[in-house]
């Protein structure tokens, strides 16, 4: 991490402050939103829609550069760099939704989609990275919060598109270009490195569990005033009185800063555990670092990485007494890896593809949930969206509560969860294939829990591995699965299918791999896909056990004891 400015405050404030960024980020979630109109007033055939959702994927998920910017410049910089591109995406697709121009090319629709959602990357890189930094022993829970939030930020913006903007396409694009950026230049500089939490505070596994029943709570709502617009016809009235009681729901997290605030504790003053810190957190300007004769070569690799001058000092003279040798040795797994060493690990590319089966066959199903609604003979598709959403935040949240509780007391792997949730994917795809009777929601609903399991589980798994020094670029390689499967699985598979199957029903079959702007209706529209599907979740199962097994002796070597042992390359964080 770069040598940043770090505040003395404690760091709640900044995670109340990224909850409402991680929301605005949710903007990637909405394509189905404003898909139709892109198909009915632009004219779209299904192969162009679903490359389109391509492009909402690789910029959701192509994070290398916010990854690297993270640790060389202050997270303020690159929100701000998010919100800019967002107003500059969502503005091009908002003049051409709303024919303010006229006949703008395919190719420049193509480009803004990916700038608009490459926005939610810069967003998510931002909090994500300093928020975990800033709860180092808390990782799991953090980022189940955080992407959990994210995944209720596509239920926020539906209800918002539902109930102020009575869906209408065009307003809502406009929301977005406008409402993402005065969010995130209002909220980011309180967004920024704090005194890590050392875990040690008894009152802060009630915080995170504070934040997390009222994520719970704000879920449920959204979901049953959604169901509640679809029921009935609300009034302007009711509608915006609905809006905000949801904006209070979201002022929620900050009740823990503000309470802290009201109701201070006295601080006391312990010394930090030396397998929890190590000894880049003593006081080194009142006592001398000492190397002990029975530091491992692990600790005393741990100096190569430190910026400190002092533990440039006791390394140099470590050297001199022979204690190590100058070569850097390479780290292991649970230390800290620049990414050209960790490149050349088999779990790292074990995870990359365990996470790519998982997400890249969910955004399938996220990407094409209108059309698949359609086919099978729903008209208002909105729910579909709002339950793959809800069940996505739960996914997320539960996913990083549910491996941070069994990874502490019984020691397992959090890719454990990556196996059982593609194992549930394979049975939802299955029963989406052969449309069995009343399993449609359930499916969709599964999916998108597994979806969120996937997310929440792969971000603490790849710190654990590799170190948080460089996290930003591995936690934004490993998102290149998403638009990957994308593009195999959304564009290349199901827009195909999807149009050859509608040429073949209004009689175009002559047009070569089906360019069919009509609607496409029946269970053969996606049967091959959801087996397709199936197939290569099958092989990510199988994929997944491989790397729990060998990561193993990892997870029992950091959480023997019932708690998170930070590896000492890691203390300079």
């Amino acid at each position: 991490m770069p040598n940043l400015k770090r505040g003395s405050r404690p760091p709640w404030v900044g995670l109340g402050a990224a909850v409402w960024i991680q929301i605005c980020s949710g903007n990637s979630c909405t394509f189905p939103l404003y898909s139709h109109s892109l198909r009915s007033v632009l004219g779209f055939n299904q192969r162009q829609i679903a490359l389109l959702g391509v492009a909402i994927d690789i910029g959701e998920n192509v994070g290398l550069l916010p990854g690297l910017a993270s640790n060389k410049f202050p997270p303020w910089l690159i929100l701000s760099l998010g919100a800019l591109i967002s107003f500059l995406g969502y503005t091009v697709l908002w003049l051409s939704v709303s024919r303010t121009l006229l006949s703008l090319p395919y190719w420049l629709l193509w480009i803004a989609s990916a700038v608009a959602t490459n926005s939610s990357a810069w967003l998510t890189t931002g909090v994500l990275v300093t928020s975990m930094r800033n709860f180092p022993v808390s990782r799991g829970i953090v980022a189940g919060i955080l992407k959990g939030y994210g995944g209720l930020g596509a239920v926020v913006l539906t209800e918002i598109y539902s109930l102020v903007l009575h869906n209408s396409s065009s307003k809502f694009l406009l929301f977005l270009a406008l409402g993402i950026p005065i969010t995130c230049f209002t909220l980011m500089f309180l967004v920024r490195p704090c005194t890590p939490a050392s875990g040690e505070d008894s009152s802060e596994n009630g915080h995170f569990v504070f934040i997390q029943a009222s994520s719970v709570f704000l879920g449920l709502y959204l979901l049953a005033t959604i169901v509640l617009n679809d029921v009935v016809s609300l009034s302007d009235a009711v509608s915006y009185v609905l809006i905000f009681v949801m904006i209070l729901l979201l002022m929620a997290p900050l009740a823990v800063p503000m309470k802290m605030t009201l109701f201070p504790r006295k601080a006391i003053k312990q010394e930090a555990p030396q397998a929890q810190v190590g000894s880049l957190e003593r006081d080194e300007k009142s006592e001398p670092l000492l190397l002990p004769e029975s530091s491992s070569s692990a600790t005393l690799g741990s100096f190569y990485e430190s910026n400190d001058d002092s533990s440039e000092v006791a390394m140099l003279l470590a050297v001199g007494e022979g204690a190590v040798n100058k070569k850097r040795r390479r780290p292991k797994r649970g230390e800290d890896f620049k990414f050209g060493e960790a490149v050349i690990k088999a779990d790292f590319w074990l995870l990359f593809l365990v996470f790519f089966v998982g997400v890249g066959t969910g955004v399938t199903v996220l990407n094409n949930l209108a059309q698949i609604g359609i086919a099978q003979g729903v008209e208002n598709t909105t729910i579909f969206l709002s339950t793959f959403s809800f069940c996505n935040f739960v996914g997320r949240l539960g996913g990083g509560v549910v491996s941070e509780h069994f990874v502490r007391s019984k020691t397992i792997p959090r890719t454990v969860w990556m196996t059982c949730t593609q194992i549930i994917m394979i049975i939802s795809y299955l029963l989406s294939a052969y449309t069995v009777s009343g399993t449609l929601y359930p499916a969709i609903a599964f999916v998108g829990i597994c979806y969120g399991v996937q997310i929440s589980v792969m971000i603490p798994t790849v710190s654990e591995l590799f170190g948080l020094k460089h996290f930003g670029i591995f936690y934004n390689f490993m998102c290149l699965g998403n638009p990957l499967g994308a593009l195999l699985f959304s564009a290349l598979l199901a827009g195909h299918v999807y149009d050859a199957e509608a040429a073949k029903q209004h009689g175009l079959s002559h047009l070569l791999y089906g360019s069919s702007t009509k609607a496409c209706i029946g269970p053969s529209c996606f049967g091959l896909t959801f087996l397709v599907l199936a197939g290569v979740s099958a092989v990510g199962t199988l994929l997944s056990i491989i790397l729990t097994i060998r990561v193993k002796p990892v997870y029992q070597m950091l959480y023997s004891g019932g708690s998170f042992r930070l590896p000492p390359s890691s203390s300079s964080h």
